[in-house]
């Protein structure tokens, strides 16, 4: 059962980090795009990188928690 979980956790850290990738790019490139657009905000036009880049470290913190207590589990056993 612990490896299934380790497998699963895997999936989910290489899935994140790749959802935070795409979103970044995507972001930079519709602003290198459309400037003006990002202009008329109050915000930097990188702050919606800045959140996900938070929820990203908040999740892989927790995946990470899990996996060591996994790892921990299936070795006692």
């Amino acid at each position: 059962m612990w490896k299934k979980l380790n497998y699963i956790l895997n999936i989910a850290i290489g899935s994140c980090i790749g959802v935070f990738v795409g979103h970044g790019i995507y972001v930079f490139w519709d602003y290198r795009t459309r400037p003006g657009l990002y202009a008329m905000r109050s915000a930097p036009w990188y702050a919606s990188i800045l959140t996900y880049g938070m929820f990203t470290i908040a999740f892989l913190t927790a995946a990470v928690i899990l996996k060591l207590v996994a790892r921990w589990k299936s070795k006692r056993e």
